[in-house]
């Protein structure tokens, strides 16, 4: 039982981790044994991300590559660093995302449309596709996407990105129901309201902050911090038998019913 959460010897690769929940999931698995490779599209961040990871847990164990994650030669070409400077990959987490409008989905242009949905969507099949054939190989391997709870109800405002949401949550559904018999998992996270530089423009008045902390059960909006545990777990043998889930991490906001 000691070793459930035990992630020595594993290689985790990371998109949008160079900040909020993204730093926060790769912090906890190097603090849980694992190599993590880090990646956003600033170097500088990414340095300064894994040099935090680093002093945590007082070793060598995180590596910044920079990557555009909307591009699909550039993830090949993550893929292949993190391979070269890691060795092969156990973990994946696509947490990169895009939210490029807020309005109404019926007047999205063209361009904002198609960048969501290949930046949330294609993108991380793209990703799926290049790290399988590591877990393939070794038989194990976990994959995890981050998506919203926006997937679950239509907004005036962000009617688009929750469709992406919706979309990857299907994605993560074939996946799994495809990797699975190559002994690989693939589940979703599915996120609140999280105080991050990313989601500033729905919290960052006290007024709104005050209005929806109240309709939380537990009171607070979600913290980057909060997503480390349950990273480690889809990461890990503790959730060796699940997949094809969408969990929801909210603060009890968005409860089944």
């Amino acid at each position: 039982m000691d070793r459930l959460f035990d992630l020595t010897g594993r290689v985790a690769l990371l998109t949008g981790a160079s900040r909020g929940m993204g730093l926060a999931m790769a912090t906890g698995l190097a603090q849980h044994g694992a190599t993590v490779v880090i990646s956003a599209r600033k170097q500088d961040q990414l340095d300064a991300a894994a040099e935090q990871i680093n002093a945590t847990v007082g070793a060598r164990r995180a590596h910044g590559i920079a990557c555009n994650a909307g591009y699909k030669d550039q993830l090949a070409a993550l893929v292949g660093a993190t391979r070269q400077t890691a060795g092969k990959i156990d973990i994946l987490i696509g947490n990169a995302g895009v939210n490029p409008y807020y309005g109404k989905t019926s007047e999205i242009p063209d361009d904002a449309y198609e960048k969501t949905m290949q930046v949330n969507v294609q993108a991380n099949l793209w990703l799926a596709q290049l790290v399988a054939p590591d877990m393939l190989q070794q038989g194990r391997g976990s994959m995890m996407f981050t998506s919203s709870i926006g997937a679950f109800k239509p907004s005036d405002m962000l009617g688009t990105y929750g469709m992406s949401k919706l979309a990857l949550i299907g994605l993560v559904r074939n996946l799994a129901a495809e990797f699975g018999p190559g002994g690989i998992r693939c589940n979703a996270i599915c996120p609140g309201l999280v105080k991050t530089e990313f989601a500033r423009e729905l919290w960052d008045k006290p007024e709104v902050e005050q209005r929806i902390r109240n309709q939380i059960p537990l009171r607070r909006l979600g913290e980057a911090e909060d997503f480390a545990g349950i990273a480690v777990f889809l990461a890990s043998d503790a959730s060796r038998y699940m997949t094809g889930q969408a969990l929801t991490v909210c603060g009890g906001s968005n409860m089944w019913s």
